[in-house]
């Protein structure tokens, strides 16, 4: 199977799973309400979201093991293991960074901090955990294969690094349905694609794509736990040194 031929089948899978979104929840609507669960709606939606992004996962790496060159390195001398460990974490915090300096700067031209997209997945995890496992495990694995290994790695040899990562992270950012936040997304994305290009490794943006939004979930889930830890020793820090 050519490489194509798989690019072309985890495109049409990952469609379909986001499609689907819009009806695949109602059998689960309908089972859980017969059921008497609590929060019939959430509960469907997120295991809907669980579930589908699972399955495109599986599907994935069906197609993938087709073809054992298809997750071969970008190019000649890629990443050792430890390196690949070691720029995902480095990464992850590029993005931290990266995010910060695209937040701001949406700020100054009045865009409204605060994702949408990001606090439904949260409120929908905080009902159903195993959300969780699609936000910080399954997506970032479906986004990268995507976005970097098919996009971003298909481009890269027509144009340049440059224009290759700027229109695969911009995508990146589209796909996300978050348009006033399209900044933020794409200079993930193309800090993700810099990752890959630097370890000629997919797993490194993999990596840092996990560690990204497993920190999300993180803070999100302990926002107000945080907020009071600071609140506390905020104060005692400043009245040691007062």
């Amino acid at each position: 199977m050519s490489h194509q031929k798989i690019a072309f089948s985890l495109l049409i899978t990952y469609v379909m799973m986001q499609l689907a979104g819009a009806v695949g929840p109602l059998p689960l609507l309908y089972l859980f309400e017969n059921m008497g669960v609590e929060d019939p709606r959430i509960q469907a939606v997120g295991w809907w979201i669980f579930s589908s992004m699972l399955a495109a996962v599986i599907i994935f790496f069906y197609f993938i093991r087709k073809d054992k060159t298809f997750l071969k390195p970008l190019g000649p001398k890629p990443a050792s293991n430890l390196g690949v460990v070691g720029w995902g974490v480095v990464g992850f915090f590029m993005v931290l960074f990266g995010q910060a300096g695209a937040a701001a700067l949406e700020q100054l031209i009045g865009i409204e901090p605060g994702s949408e997209n990001t606090a439904t997945f949260i409120a929908i995890a905080k009902s159903v955990p195993v959300v969780i496992l699609a936000i910080a495990v399954f997506a970032p694995i479906l986004e990268e294969l995507l976005f970097r290994r098919i996009l971003f790695g298909m481009l890269l040899p027509k144009t340049n690094f440059f224009i290759a990562a700027l229109i695969s992270s911009v995508m990146f950012g589209i796909i996300h349905f978050e348009l006033s936040h399209i900044l933020l997304y794409s200079v993930s994305g193309f800090i993700f694609a810099f990752i890959y290009y630097k370890t000629k490794r997919i797993a490194a943006p993999i990596i840092a794509h996990m560690l990204l939004n497993g920190f999300v979930v993180l803070v999100q889930f302990y926002a107000e736990d945080l907020e009071r830890f600071a609140e506390r020793y905020g104060q005692v820090f400043i009245q040691f040194f007062n």
